[in-house]
């Protein structure tokens, strides 16, 4: 085997990280260094802000078409006001700040501000209501809130806080009528361009962000990451994305999910690329299209339900032809998208697969070649295995859990823990391994193929099945635009398997069609592996950030079950 020659990751990032590629120019390791007091505000946008002044870090196109061109200079100066009008406002080092702020331009300069403080940053959805922040005031013992004016916001804030009397600041952009709330806009133009930074400069291990987990079966997570998490990204933006530095980079997400920092901040300036970011309220895919067509977009990067109705569109009436790279993660993208999205534009979509308590984990970096249905290769950045329930390691082509090696401590980009839950924690953190809770198998030659959650799993006649396969058959029928496998129960199989389906427009879901899909099911899986029972639905149940959440549909089938039984 031969050596491997690490050299400084390109630019700004070489600092801080250094890199070594195979002949392809494949990534096989990466190493950190003097990130023991790294602040990204600090030692990415603000030395930037002053090499590179003029340089774009932001296009930002608001919902009325209004457009801004935001310089890195833009980004230091702002975010120096909205610290020292933090600060004004007591908002101090370790104090957690809610971020509710959809996709407005200004949640990057708040957020970069409280990175200069030292506060914790809490990105939340504005889909959240009096009950979603009652609870994460609580959980994450918030001081502060910055959210838009947008919608009723503020109102189920408003609400929440009458039962909570943590706040010490809320914070609007946006004008509002509501009393006590301050006006960020208005208030940040009082304070200075020149920030100070603390004599205690906060960075490296410190506690820098906190996102909630989309709590798909249960009240949501808190997972706490330290400021390297932003250096974890690295490899996110520059061999997954493969922003460059003179291109644009689009990453659909909302600014309340861990996604919009996979995205739209961390990785892309570490390599020095601007984002682009779209604030709209309503997601119409033409308007999508346009916009990567009109700003000559670069790089971009969605979840696979905008694949899903990306395929089934004309993309000939756009002009794609700025792409270099397109990328998806969120859940696993089924092959038939793979297939369909590279027939009609001759792109292949790099797969990745992460979590909230992770940075980018499984994936098709830059000079591999990606195969429709699998998630990848592990990244160089973590030591992922596959393993078994009594946790030995997986033979090749066995299922088993997704699990990463923390014997010799966290590395970058993987979290300090569940914030105030050390049992949570503990469950998921043990014996030298961070478990995921996704299980795949790796085939002879590396690649990850997804299974489902551990939860998914169904057994069915003595078998275990992965829901991911056979939605990967369901997905090949033409009319089919989504679907979700799940268990129901059975009496003689113990558990059987039922297709939930969501169909395209102009296809009408009867008996006949069910038939139809039955003698697909046999001619195309094994008899074990065909769903037993076919649902047509409008929708899926999703969480707010977009996953297909098969835990409601099963609740629902077992609990409906039961009733029967009594």
């Amino acid at each position: 085997m031969k050596d491997v020659i690490m050299q400084p990751a390109e630019g700004i990032a070489g600092k801080y990280i250094s890199v070594s590629t195979d002949e392809q120019g494949v990534l096989n390791a990466i190493s950190f260094h003097d990130d023991e007091h790294f602040n990204f505000a600090y030692d990415v946008v603000d030395v930037l802000g002053k090499k590179q002044p003029d340089k774009l870090a932001m296009l930002h196109i608001a919902n009325d078409g209004t457009e801004r061109r935001i310089t890195f200079k833009d980004m230091m100066v702002y975010s120096n006001k909205a610290a020292n009008y933090f600060r004004f406002l007591g908002i101090k080092r370790g104090d957690r700040v809610m971020l509710v702020l959809k996709r407005h331009y200004q949640f990057w300069f708040a957020i970069l501000a409280l990175h200069k403080i030292g506060a914790v940053a809490i990105p939340a959805t504005n889909l959240l209501v009096k009950k979603d922040f009652e609870y994460r005031f609580k959980a994450a013992k918030v001081d502060a809130v910055i959210c838009t004016a947008d919608g009723k916001v503020a109102v189920e804030v408003e609400r929440a806080a009458k039962n909570y009397d943590g706040l010490k600041a809320k914070i609007m952009v946006g004008s509002s009528t509501l009393r006590g709330w301050r006006n960020f806009n208005r208030d940040m133009k009082c304070f200075s361009s020149q920030f100070k930074k603390p004599s205690l400069v906060p960075g490296g291990n410190d506690p820098m962000l906190m996102f909630f987990t989309s709590g798909t079966t249960s009240y949501p997570k808190i997972a706490e990451h330290t400021y390297k998490y932003a250096l974890g990204h690295y490899v996110t933006a520059k061999y997954w994305q493969q922003v460059q530095s003179d291109g644009i980079h689009f990453t659909i997400s909302d600014t309340g999910w861990g996604k919009a920092l996979w995205g739209k901040l961390y990785g892309q300036w570490l390599c020095e690329a601007a984002v682009f970011t779209y604030d709209f309220d309503e997601f119409y895919a033409n308007h999508i299209l346009e916009m990567i067509e009109k700003y000559k977009i670069t790089t971009f990067c969605a979840p696979p339900t905008v694949y899903r109705v990306l395929v089934h569109m004309n993309l000939d009436k756009f002009d794609l032809s700025s792409l270099t790279n397109v990328t998806t993660a969120g859940e696993a993208l089924n092959p038939e998208i793979y297939e369909k999205f590279y027939r009609k534009t001759g792109m292949r979509i790099m797969e990745g697969f992460g979590q909230t308590e992770t940075t980018l984990t499984v994936c098709n970096l830059q000079g591999m070649q990606p195969r429709p249905g699998s998630m990848g290769k592990p990244s160089p950045q973590y030591d992922v295995q596959i393993m078994r329930p009594d946790g030995s390691i997986c033979d090749e082509r066995e299922t088993g859990e997704i699990v990463i090696n923390v014997k010799k401590g966290m590395p970058a980009g993987l979290f300090m823990g569940y914030y105030l839950d050390e049992k949570r924690t503990e469950n998921v953190v043990y014996e030298g391994y961070y478990h995921t809770g996704d299980t795949a198998y790796m085939d002879d030659d590396g690649y990850l193929w997804y299974v489902g959650r551990v939860d998914d799993v169904i057994k069915s006649t003595g078998y275990r099945v992965g829901p991911f396969e056979i939605e990967n058959e369901i997905m090949k029928l033409p009319y089919v635009l989504e679907c979700a496998v799940t268990s129901v129960p059975d009496p003689i199989r113990g558990q059987a398997i039922k297709a939930t389906v969501v169909l395209t427009d102009e296809v009408e879901g009867d008996d006949a069609l069910k038939k139809q899909m039955n003698r697909f099911f046999k001619q195309n899986l094994a008899s074990y592996k065909r769903p037993k029972l076919i649902e047509f639905v409008k929708e899926l149940p999703k969480t707010v950030s977009g996953k297909i959440r098969r835990v409601e549909i099963k609740e629902r089938d077992w609990a409906q079950d039961e009733k029967k039984d009594k």
